[in-house]
C-alpha cells in the first residue's frame, strides 16, 4: 500500500486498470468509477484491505459491504443463490442489483465485509471499468460508495477526491456516473419472498417493502445517511432567504435535478446538485417536491435520509 497522502488520479484505461490490480493486490485501496456511483474497492478476502475501506470512509463497523463479482459464477462461489436469486441474477446481471443471499461458510472473505451476518450482499456490475477491474484481479472486491461514511455518494472523480483525498490510494477516472444512484438491493427470502431493502434503479416486480428489521442487513438502511452536512428541508415549492434551492421541474433552484421533471435524469443529477448545495454559502438546503413514483421512490428515499439529523 502507497503512502497516506500519495493519492492518485489517473484515467480508467488499460494502464490505468493495470495499475488499479497492483494497488488492490498488495492491500490498498482504489476508488472506481460504476454505473451507479464511484465505489471504494479493496480485495473482499482480506481483513487488513477491508478494514482500510472502514478507516478511509469512518464507516461503522456494523454496516454491511457490497461485494462486487465478475459474473453469476463468482458469486455461487461466495453465496448459496437458489432459484429465486439465480432468476434475479440471470435477468439483471450485469447492472445495478444487488443480492443478500446466505454466505457460504467456505467463501473465505473477511468477515468485516458481512458485518457478522449470515448473508453477504453480492453485485456483478456493468460499468466497463469495473467490469474491466474484476477481469484483471483474482478476488472479489468490496467496493462501498468512495465517499466519507454519512456523506453525499460520489458520481463523478472530483466528488470522491472531495472527501477522501489523501486517505486512499488511487481514483480511476471514468468520467461521471450514468445512473447516479446507488444499487437496488434486494434480500431473497427462505419462504420465497423478495424484499426490498434499498431501493434504486431497477424495480423487482412483486418485491415487498422490507419489514423493521433489529439490525443493518444492507448498506444505505441507516436512518441518516447521504447528508451535506447542513439542513435539508423537502418538498420546497420556493426557497427562503437562507436556503440553496435544488428544483425540478417547474420549480427553478439554484440547481435543478430535470428542468423537463425527468426522473432518470433527475436521479443521475441528485448527488452532483447536493454536492453543489453543500458547497453553496446558504447555511440550509431546500429541495423541491419529487413525485414518490417509479424511480422517484429511490431519490425520495436518499432526500429523506439525507434530511435526517444524524
Amino acid at each position: 500500500m502507497r503512502g497516506k497522502n500519495a493519492t492518485e488520479r489517473v484515467p480508467a484505461d488499460a494502464d490505468g486498470i493495470a495499475l488499479a490490480a497492483r494497488i488492490l493486490s498488495e492491500g490498498g485501496l482504489v476508488a472506481v468509477p460504476t454505473e451507479t456511483v464511484y465505489g471504494l474497492a479493496a480485495r473482499a478476502d482480506s481483513a487488513d484491505a477491508v478494514a482500510r475501506i472502514y478507516a478511509a470512509k469512518g464507516r461503522p463497523s456494523f454496516n454491511p459491504l457490497i461485494v462486487h463479482v465478475a459474473g453469476i459464477d463468482a458469486a455461487q462461489r461466495l453465496a448459496t443463490l437458489d432459484a429465486t436469486a439465480l432468476a434475479l441474477a440471470e435477468r439483471y446481471w450485469p447492472g445495478p442489483l444487488t443480492l443478500v443471499c446466505p454466505l457460504r461458510a467456505d467463501a473465505r472473505l473477511a468477515p468485516a465485509v458481512s458485518a457478522g451476518l449470515p448473508t453477504v450482499a453480492l453485485r456483478h456490475p456493468a460499468h466497463p471499468a469495473m467490469a474491466a477491474l474484476l477481469e484483471a484481479v483474482e478476488f472479489p472486491l468490496a467496493a462501498p460508495s468512495a465517499n466519507r461514511s454519512g456523506y453525499v455518494s460520489p458520481t463523478s472523480a472530483d466528488h470522491v477526491l472531495a472527501t477522501l483525498d489523501g486517505r486512499i490510494d488511487l481514483v480511476l477516472d471514468g468520467g461521471a456516473c450514468v445512473s447516479g444512484l446507488e444499487s437496488t438491493i434486494v434480500a431473497v427470502r427462505r419462504d420465497g419472498r423478495i424484499e426490498t431493502l434499498r431501493p434504486g434503479p431497477i424495480a423487482i416486480p412483486g418485491a415487498e417493502p422490507a419489514q423493521a428489521a433489529s439490525g443493518i442487513e444492507a448498506p444505505g438502511q441507516t436512518l441518516s445517511h447521504y447528508a451535506p452536512g447542513k439542513p435539508v428541508r423537502l418538498d420546497a415549492r420556493a426557497r427562503e432567504n437562507d436556503e440553496y434551492l435544488i428544483g425540478f421541474g417547474d420549480i427553478v433552484g439554484d440547481c435543478s435535478l430535470s428542468k423537463s421533471g425527468d426522473l432518470a435524469e433527475a436521479a443521475a443529477r441528485l448527488y452532483a446538485c447536493l454536492h453543489r448545495a453543500a458547497k453553496a454559502p446558504q447555511p440550509r438546503i431546500a429541495v423541491a417536491p419529487v413525485p414518490d413514483e417509479g424511480l422517484g421512490l429511490a431519490i425520495n428515499d436518499r432526500l429523506r435520509r439525507a434530511a435526517t439529523p444524524a
